[in-house]
Protein backbone atom coordinates (compact mmCIF):
# COMPACT_ATOMS: atom_id res chain seq x y z
CA UNK A 1 0.00 0.00 0.00
CA UNK A 2 1.31 3.52 -0.72
CA UNK A 3 2.60 5.49 2.25
CA UNK A 4 1.91 9.17 3.03
CA UNK A 5 4.86 10.64 4.91
CA UNK A 6 5.23 14.08 6.46
CA UNK A 7 8.53 15.94 6.43
CA UNK A 8 9.22 16.87 10.07
CA UNK A 9 10.94 20.14 9.14
CA UNK A 10 8.66 21.97 6.69
CA UNK A 11 5.49 19.88 7.07
CA UNK A 12 5.48 18.84 3.40
CA UNK A 13 3.68 15.59 2.63
CA UNK A 14 5.18 13.04 0.24
CA UNK A 15 3.58 9.96 -1.29
CA UNK A 16 5.83 6.88 -1.30
CA UNK A 17 4.20 4.70 -3.96
CA UNK A 18 6.44 1.78 -4.87
CA UNK A 19 3.59 0.20 -6.82
CA UNK A 20 4.00 3.01 -9.37
CA UNK A 21 7.68 2.31 -9.91
CA UNK A 22 8.79 2.18 -13.50
CA UNK A 23 10.71 -0.81 -14.67
CA UNK A 24 14.41 -0.04 -14.17
CA UNK A 25 15.13 -0.01 -17.88
CA UNK A 26 12.87 3.03 -18.13
CA UNK A 27 15.35 5.01 -16.05
CA UNK A 28 17.82 6.08 -18.71
CA UNK A 29 21.31 7.30 -18.00
CA UNK A 30 21.59 11.02 -18.58
CA UNK A 31 25.31 11.43 -19.24
CA UNK A 32 25.88 11.97 -22.93
CA UNK A 33 28.70 14.25 -23.98
CA UNK A 34 27.48 17.28 -25.89
CA UNK A 35 30.86 18.94 -26.43
CA UNK A 36 30.99 20.32 -29.95
CA UNK A 37 33.14 23.41 -29.42
CA UNK A 38 36.09 24.45 -27.22
CA UNK A 39 35.14 24.21 -23.56
CA UNK A 40 35.48 27.61 -21.86
CA UNK A 41 36.21 25.95 -18.53
CA UNK A 42 39.20 23.88 -19.67
CA UNK A 43 42.71 25.04 -18.88
CA UNK A 44 44.09 27.13 -21.72
CA UNK A 45 40.70 28.71 -22.48
CA UNK A 46 40.73 31.26 -19.66
CA UNK A 47 40.08 34.03 -22.20
CA UNK A 48 36.64 32.54 -22.84
CA UNK A 49 35.37 33.28 -19.33
CA UNK A 50 34.93 36.50 -17.35
CA UNK A 51 37.97 37.45 -15.28
CA UNK A 52 38.57 35.28 -12.27
CA UNK A 53 37.49 36.50 -8.86
CA UNK A 54 39.80 34.15 -6.98
CA UNK A 55 41.69 31.00 -7.91
CA UNK A 56 43.68 28.18 -6.37
CA UNK A 57 46.76 28.09 -8.56
CA UNK A 58 50.41 27.12 -8.63
CA UNK A 59 52.88 29.57 -7.15
CA UNK A 60 54.21 32.01 -9.73
CA UNK A 61 51.37 31.58 -12.23
CA UNK A 62 49.48 34.59 -13.49
CA UNK A 63 45.86 35.50 -12.93
CA UNK A 64 43.55 34.45 -15.80
CA UNK A 65 46.27 32.20 -17.21
CA UNK A 66 47.09 28.49 -16.99
CA UNK A 67 48.38 26.88 -13.82
CA UNK A 68 45.17 26.86 -11.73
CA UNK A 69 43.42 24.06 -9.89
CA UNK A 70 40.11 25.84 -9.18
CA UNK A 71 38.87 29.13 -10.65
CA UNK A 72 35.96 31.27 -9.47
CA UNK A 73 34.57 33.59 -12.13
CA UNK A 74 31.44 35.68 -12.50
CA UNK A 75 28.68 33.95 -14.42
CA UNK A 76 28.71 35.21 -18.01
CA UNK A 77 24.90 35.39 -17.95
CA UNK A 78 24.23 36.34 -14.32
CA UNK A 79 20.87 36.06 -12.61
CA UNK A 80 21.92 38.93 -10.31
CA UNK A 81 24.70 41.54 -10.41
CA UNK A 82 26.78 43.09 -7.63
CA UNK A 83 26.63 46.64 -8.93
CA UNK A 84 23.99 49.03 -7.57
CA UNK A 85 21.74 49.31 -4.56
CA UNK A 86 18.71 47.27 -3.51
CA UNK A 87 16.10 50.04 -3.93
CA UNK A 88 12.95 48.29 -2.78
CA UNK A 89 9.83 49.81 -4.30
CA UNK A 90 6.11 49.20 -4.70
CA UNK A 91 4.17 48.86 -7.94
CA UNK A 92 0.64 49.13 -6.67
CA UNK A 93 0.03 45.91 -4.72
CA UNK A 94 3.32 44.43 -5.96
CA UNK A 95 6.72 44.66 -4.29
CA UNK A 96 10.01 44.74 -6.21
CA UNK A 97 13.69 45.57 -5.82
CA UNK A 98 16.76 45.89 -8.02
CA UNK A 99 18.40 42.58 -8.96
CA UNK A 100 21.47 43.08 -6.79
CA UNK A 101 23.42 39.99 -5.77
CA UNK A 102 26.28 37.75 -6.81
CA UNK A 103 26.33 34.93 -9.34
CA UNK A 104 29.61 33.05 -9.41
CA UNK A 105 30.83 29.93 -11.17
CA UNK A 106 33.27 27.65 -9.35
CA UNK A 107 35.23 25.72 -12.00
CA UNK A 108 36.38 22.66 -10.11
CA UNK A 109 39.16 21.29 -12.29
CA UNK A 110 41.33 22.38 -15.21
CA UNK A 111 40.67 18.91 -16.68
CA UNK A 112 37.46 18.21 -18.60
CA UNK A 113 35.71 16.19 -15.90
CA UNK A 114 31.93 15.90 -15.73
CA UNK A 115 31.09 14.64 -12.24
CA UNK A 116 32.21 15.02 -8.63
CA UNK A 117 33.28 11.39 -8.30
CA UNK A 118 36.04 11.96 -10.89
CA UNK A 119 37.84 14.33 -8.54
CA UNK A 120 40.48 12.98 -6.18
CA UNK A 121 39.46 13.34 -2.56
CA UNK A 122 42.11 16.04 -2.04
CA UNK A 123 40.76 17.96 -5.04
CA UNK A 124 37.19 17.73 -3.76
CA UNK A 125 38.38 18.92 -0.35
CA UNK A 126 39.78 22.06 -1.97
CA UNK A 127 36.50 22.64 -3.85
CA UNK A 128 34.48 22.37 -0.63
CA UNK A 129 36.88 24.80 1.05
CA UNK A 130 36.31 27.28 -1.80
CA UNK A 131 32.55 27.02 -1.18
CA UNK A 132 33.20 27.94 2.45
CA UNK A 133 35.54 30.81 1.66
CA UNK A 134 33.30 32.38 -0.99
CA UNK A 135 30.28 32.23 1.32
CA UNK A 136 32.35 33.85 4.05
CA UNK A 137 33.49 36.62 1.67
CA UNK A 138 30.00 37.39 0.39
CA UNK A 139 28.62 37.34 3.93
CA UNK A 140 30.57 40.54 4.55
CA UNK A 141 28.51 42.43 1.94
CA UNK A 142 25.73 44.04 3.96
CA UNK A 143 23.37 44.11 0.96
CA UNK A 144 23.26 40.33 0.75
CA UNK A 145 21.10 38.10 2.94
CA UNK A 146 21.80 34.58 1.73
CA UNK A 147 24.25 32.51 -0.32
CA UNK A 148 23.25 29.26 -2.02
CA UNK A 149 25.88 26.91 -3.42
CA UNK A 150 24.48 24.42 -5.92
CA UNK A 151 25.61 22.01 -8.60
CA UNK A 152 23.85 20.88 -11.78
CA UNK A 153 25.30 17.78 -13.45
CA UNK A 154 23.82 16.65 -16.76
CA UNK A 155 21.35 18.34 -19.09
CA UNK A 156 18.35 16.91 -17.22
CA UNK A 157 19.60 18.69 -14.09
CA UNK A 158 19.88 22.04 -15.84
CA UNK A 159 23.58 22.06 -16.72
CA UNK A 160 24.37 24.07 -19.85
CA UNK A 161 28.07 23.12 -19.79
CA UNK A 162 29.26 19.62 -18.95
CA UNK A 163 32.66 20.60 -17.50
CA UNK A 164 32.53 20.04 -13.74
CA UNK A 165 31.47 23.21 -11.95
CA UNK A 166 29.28 24.55 -9.18
CA UNK A 167 27.55 27.88 -8.81
CA UNK A 168 26.97 30.31 -5.97
CA UNK A 169 24.13 32.81 -6.05
CA UNK A 170 23.92 35.35 -3.22
CA UNK A 171 20.57 37.13 -2.89
CA UNK A 172 19.31 40.19 -1.00
CA UNK A 173 16.47 38.10 0.47
CA UNK A 174 16.41 34.67 2.10
CA UNK A 175 14.91 32.08 -0.33
CA UNK A 176 11.46 30.79 0.60
CA UNK A 177 12.62 27.15 0.81
CA UNK A 178 15.25 28.11 3.39
CA UNK A 179 12.75 30.28 5.28
CA UNK A 180 10.43 27.28 5.47
CA UNK A 181 13.23 25.07 6.82
CA UNK A 182 14.20 27.62 9.43
CA UNK A 183 10.59 28.27 10.49
CA UNK A 184 9.87 24.54 10.74
CA UNK A 185 13.07 23.95 12.67
CA UNK A 186 12.25 26.75 15.09
CA UNK A 187 8.75 25.37 15.68
CA UNK A 188 10.22 21.91 16.41
CA UNK A 189 12.81 23.44 18.73
CA UNK A 190 10.18 25.34 20.70
CA UNK A 191 8.03 22.21 20.98
CA UNK A 192 10.73 19.61 21.68
CA UNK A 193 13.66 21.65 22.97
CA UNK A 194 16.11 20.24 20.43
CA UNK A 195 17.26 20.75 16.83
CA UNK A 196 15.12 18.76 14.40
CA UNK A 197 18.18 17.74 12.37
CA UNK A 198 19.95 16.48 15.50
CA UNK A 199 16.78 14.56 16.38
CA UNK A 200 16.68 13.07 12.89
CA UNK A 201 20.32 11.98 13.18
CA UNK A 202 19.54 10.27 16.49
CA UNK A 203 16.55 8.40 15.09
CA UNK A 204 18.32 7.36 11.88
CA UNK A 205 21.28 5.99 13.82
CA UNK A 206 19.00 4.16 16.24
CA UNK A 207 17.14 2.41 13.39
CA UNK A 208 19.54 2.68 10.42
CA UNK A 209 17.34 1.36 7.59
CA UNK A 210 17.70 4.69 5.76
CA UNK A 211 21.39 5.28 6.56
CA UNK A 212 23.82 5.09 3.64
CA UNK A 213 27.06 5.64 5.56
CA UNK A 214 28.45 7.29 8.67
CA UNK A 215 31.81 8.72 9.69
CA UNK A 216 32.77 10.24 13.04
CA UNK A 217 31.63 13.67 11.85
CA UNK A 218 28.91 13.02 9.25
CA UNK A 219 25.88 10.92 8.38
CA UNK A 220 24.47 10.34 4.89
CA UNK A 221 20.90 9.08 4.78
CA UNK A 222 17.74 8.95 2.71
CA UNK A 223 15.22 11.31 4.37
CA UNK A 224 12.06 9.70 5.75
CA UNK A 225 9.84 11.81 3.45
CA UNK A 226 12.11 11.67 0.37
CA UNK A 227 10.71 13.71 -2.50
CA UNK A 228 12.72 11.93 -5.19
CA UNK A 229 14.19 8.46 -5.72
CA UNK A 230 17.60 8.25 -4.03
CA UNK A 231 17.37 11.75 -2.55
CA UNK A 232 20.28 11.76 -0.09
CA UNK A 233 21.17 14.19 2.68
CA UNK A 234 24.66 14.66 4.08
CA UNK A 235 24.54 16.20 7.56
CA UNK A 236 27.30 16.97 10.07
CA UNK A 237 26.91 15.02 13.30
CA UNK A 238 28.01 18.04 15.35
CA UNK A 239 25.38 20.77 15.50
CA UNK A 240 26.35 23.76 13.34
CA UNK A 241 24.15 26.26 11.51
CA UNK A 242 26.66 27.91 9.13
CA UNK A 243 28.61 25.97 6.51
CA UNK A 244 31.06 28.86 6.17
CA UNK A 245 32.20 28.28 9.76
CA UNK A 246 33.36 24.71 9.06
CA UNK A 247 36.98 23.98 9.94
CA UNK A 248 39.58 22.40 7.67
CA UNK A 249 39.35 18.97 9.33
CA UNK A 250 35.57 18.97 8.91
CA UNK A 251 35.88 19.95 5.23
CA UNK A 252 38.42 17.18 4.68
CA UNK A 253 36.10 14.57 6.20
CA UNK A 254 33.15 15.92 4.19
CA UNK A 255 35.13 15.47 0.98
CA UNK A 256 35.49 11.74 1.65
CA UNK A 257 31.78 11.41 2.42
CA UNK A 258 30.66 13.31 -0.68
CA UNK A 259 32.97 11.35 -2.97
CA UNK A 260 31.62 8.06 -1.63
CA UNK A 261 27.97 9.05 -1.70
CA UNK A 262 28.01 10.54 -5.21
CA UNK A 263 30.03 7.58 -6.46
CA UNK A 264 27.50 5.10 -5.06
CA UNK A 265 24.56 7.00 -6.57
CA UNK A 266 26.29 7.01 -9.95
CA UNK A 267 27.00 3.28 -9.75
CA UNK A 268 23.49 2.29 -8.72
CA UNK A 269 21.73 4.63 -11.18
CA UNK A 270 24.29 4.38 -14.00
CA UNK A 271 25.50 7.97 -14.19
CA UNK A 272 22.27 9.92 -13.63
CA UNK A 273 21.93 13.65 -13.93
CA UNK A 274 21.82 15.14 -10.44
CA UNK A 275 21.70 18.34 -8.45
CA UNK A 276 23.01 19.11 -5.02
CA UNK A 277 22.50 22.15 -2.84
CA UNK A 278 24.20 23.39 0.31
CA UNK A 279 21.61 24.73 2.76
CA UNK A 280 23.12 26.97 5.42
CA UNK A 281 21.84 29.69 7.74
CA UNK A 282 21.28 33.28 6.48
CA UNK A 283 24.27 35.60 6.49
CA UNK A 284 22.99 37.87 9.27
CA UNK A 285 21.98 35.05 11.61
CA UNK A 286 24.02 34.25 14.68
CA UNK A 287 24.65 30.60 15.54
CA UNK A 288 21.17 29.06 15.52
CA UNK A 289 20.38 26.35 18.06
CA UNK A 290 17.44 25.18 15.96
CA UNK A 291 19.00 25.03 12.45
CA UNK A 292 21.63 22.69 11.02
CA UNK A 293 23.50 23.14 7.72
CA UNK A 294 23.33 20.19 5.34
CA UNK A 295 23.75 19.09 1.72
CA UNK A 296 20.83 17.69 -0.28
CA UNK A 297 21.70 15.47 -3.28
CA UNK A 298 18.85 14.89 -5.76
CA UNK A 299 19.29 12.48 -8.70
CA UNK A 300 17.07 13.43 -11.63
CA UNK A 301 15.57 10.06 -12.57
CA UNK A 302 11.88 11.00 -12.49
CA UNK A 303 10.00 14.04 -13.68
CA UNK A 304 7.55 16.39 -11.99
CA UNK A 305 4.08 16.12 -13.56
CA UNK A 306 0.66 17.69 -13.19
CA UNK A 307 -0.28 16.31 -9.78
CA UNK A 308 3.01 17.44 -8.25
CA UNK A 309 2.69 20.94 -9.70
CA UNK A 310 -0.97 21.27 -8.82
CA UNK A 311 -1.04 19.72 -5.36
CA UNK A 312 2.46 20.32 -4.06
CA UNK A 313 2.76 16.59 -3.28
CA UNK A 314 5.73 14.68 -4.62
CA UNK A 315 5.17 11.06 -5.63
CA UNK A 316 8.29 8.98 -5.05
CA UNK A 317 8.26 5.46 -6.54
CA UNK A 318 11.31 4.29 -4.55
CA UNK A 319 11.12 4.09 -0.77
CA UNK A 320 14.04 5.66 1.09
CA UNK A 321 14.61 2.34 2.87
CA UNK A 322 15.07 0.53 -0.45
CA UNK A 323 17.27 3.30 -1.84
CA UNK A 324 19.51 3.23 1.25
CA UNK A 325 19.86 -0.55 1.04
CA UNK A 326 21.00 -0.35 -2.57
CA UNK A 327 23.47 2.44 -1.82
CA UNK A 328 24.89 0.55 1.16
CA UNK A 329 25.56 -2.40 -1.16
CA UNK A 330 27.97 -0.21 -3.09
CA UNK A 331 30.35 0.14 -0.16
CA UNK A 332 34.07 -0.21 -1.06
CA UNK A 333 34.92 -3.83 -1.68
CA UNK A 334 31.42 -4.81 -2.75
CA UNK A 335 31.57 -6.69 -6.06
CA UNK A 336 27.92 -6.95 -6.96
CA UNK A 337 27.88 -6.22 -10.71
CA UNK A 338 24.14 -5.87 -11.09
CA UNK A 339 22.85 -2.28 -10.93
CA UNK A 340 19.53 -0.72 -10.08
CA UNK A 341 18.97 -0.12 -13.78
CA UNK A 342 19.17 -3.79 -14.69
CA UNK A 343 16.72 -5.21 -12.21
CA UNK A 344 13.11 -4.72 -11.21
CA UNK A 345 12.30 -2.39 -8.33
CA UNK A 346 10.52 -4.03 -5.42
Amino acid sequence: MPDLRKDPIVGRWVIIAENRAKRPQDYTAAFQSRRKRPCPFCEGNEHLTPEEIVACRASGTERNREGWRIRVVANKYPALVLEGDIHQHQDGMYQAMHGVGAHEVIIESPRHLVTTSELAETELCEVLAVYRDRLAALRRDGRLAYGLVFKNVGAAAGASLEHLHSQLIATPVVPVSVQEEIAGSLAFYRDRGKCVYCAMIGQELAAPSRVVLTTPGFIAFEPFASRFPFETWVVPSRHASHYEDAGNAEIEELAGVMKQVVGRIETVLEQPAYNYVVHTAPFDADDLAHYHWHIEIMPRVTGVAGFEWGAGFHINPVSPEQAAALLREEAPGHHESETFLTREIG
